[in-house]
């Protein structure tokens, strides 16, 4: 019975754009992280929600950084849905850089909330940072006029219609979480919003 409820919220989501809770993972009130799967069949991997930026990047398993030592790697040999692009990619960030070369695949998180898109399969990086982090990529949630390489954002190319999303933070970690799309105005007496401005320019 929870698989067939789980295939039924899946085809509301994808037809209806029914709201999700997606989990977030807050590490000490300083880090959070969603999951992302990416290719055929789904690789896992532990990103940053990043509403500061726009783009989606990986570390690749062509990546010998430090970094990439520890964490998942995006393997495009495994996944049928791969099309290789082969443009730069480059950010730096505050905290460091990535760099590496743009890929083609599908993006999914949540139940069937999915992208076909160009994201960074990074294979360099630098910067302390991405030393500490338990990330293995960033999900840029900005809008897609700060993409580096004018690459289309998930959120864009997402199959939902709404194209809105808010997050939901707590100081308990199994509390946390993202609804996509539209907000949970229901869950609370009172809620604050605030208009986003888009900007010109962007950091992490």
């Amino acid at each position: 019975m929870d698989k067939i409820n789980r295939q039924i919220d899946a085809l509301e989501n994808k037809f209806l754009g029914a709201s999700q809770h997606i989990h977030v993972d807050d590490f000490m009130n300083a880090q959070y992280f969603i999951e992302v799967d990416v290719g055929t069949p789904a690789q896992k991997f532990t990103v940053v929600p990043d509403t500061g930026s726009s783009n989606l990047w990986l570390y690749s398993k062509n990546c010998w950084s430090i970094p990439c030592w520890t964490h998942p790697l995006y393997d495009n040999t495994k996944s049928s849905t791969y099309v290789k692009d082969g443009q730069k990619f480059d950010i730096t960030y505050g905290s460091g850089s990535v760099k590496g070369s743009v890929s083609k695949d599908t993006a999914t998180i949540g139940d069937g909330i999915t992208a076909t898109m160009g994201f960074g399969e990074v294979s360099s990086v630098s910067g302390v940072s991405f030393l500490a982090s338990q990330m293995s990529g960033i999900l840029g949630l900005a809008y897609n006029t700060i993409s580096v390489d004018n690459l289309d954002t998930f959120i864009d190319l997402s199959n939902l219609t709404d194209k809105s999303f808010s997050f939901y933070l707590h100081d308990t970690q199994s509390e946390s979480y993202m609804t996509i799309p539209g907000m949970d105005s229901e869950m609370y007496s009172t809620i604050d919003t605030h208009p986003v401005v888009e900007k010109k320019y962007w950091a992490l």
